[in-house]
């Protein structure tokens, strides 16, 4: 079993329902959801472009997927959520907006976000001691010769490569798109997300995320509260 800490939209919320509605799937209840027909992007052709980012779930990656240090538990792993949570105050990211990462879409901040990235690294650091070290395979799967020498030390201390200064916020919505289909699926996404990119986004929680067994659909176990009014600050 594997574990993640990542953000994800509120529960019960509109920008949870256009989510799952996106990716044709809702993590929280770990059932199926039915695509949309949207302007220029029917159901199919989006069932296919989400289909590697539908088993995660929707999601932006604070603590990517790790196994529990030997002799750590799930409970050791929900309480110490408890107690970063009772620190950390909650804070908005100003605006999110569609954008292209090497060939894919995403949601990403439309301006920069440094309290957000601090939030992130805290994340990374504090649950370290919950991770197991990689296994030769798990390294092997990061294919590790394509990653820079930040990126290659990253992967061996933290677990994963794109943390601290690699890091960049972003809620996948695409497989990599090319031509002349990115544009007509960027609008698409821009008008299926408008109302939520029309203002700031609350981050309120974090969201724990199971992966039962390998190559499970990841499934969400737990949301825990951060902590109001505490020297609230925005991304």
């Amino acid at each position: 079993m594997r574990y993640a800490i990542y953000f994800a939209p509120e529960a019960a919320s509109s920008f949870e329902a256009l989510a799952a509605s996106w990716l044709g799937r809702d993590a929280a209840m770990g059932k199926s959801v039915e695509h949309p027909n949207l302007e220029g992007l029917g159901a199919t052709e989006l069932a296919e472009i989400t289909g590697p980012a539908r088993r995660y779930g929707f999601h932006a990656t604070l603590k990517a997927p790790f196994r529990l240090a030997e002799g750590a538990s799930e409970t050791d792993l929900t309480d110490a959520m408890e107690v970063f949570a009772e620190q950390t105050s909650t804070f908005e990211i100003p605006a999110l907006k569609v954008g292209r990462l090497e060939g894919f879409l995403a949601l990403v901040p439309a301006g920069p976000a440094p309290a957000l990235n601090a939030f992130a690294n805290s994340v990374v650091e504090a649950f370290e001691p919950l991770r197991a070290p990689l296994t030769d395979r798990e390294i092997e799967r990061r294919n590790p010769v394509s990653l820079s020498s930040e990126e290659l030390r990253n992967l061996m201390r933290w677990g994963y490569p794109y943390v601290f200064d690699r890091f960049r916020f972003h809620m996948t919505l695409t497989t990599r798109l090319a031509g002349p289909q990115i544009t007509r699926v960027e609008a698409a996404a821009s008008a299926h997300f408008a109302s939520v990119l029309a203002g700031p986004v609350a981050v309120r929680e974090l969201a724990l995320f199971v992966e039962p067994e390998p190559g499970a659909p990841f499934v969400i176990r737990r949301r825990t509260p951060l902590a109001l009014g505490q020297h609230r600050k925005t991304a």
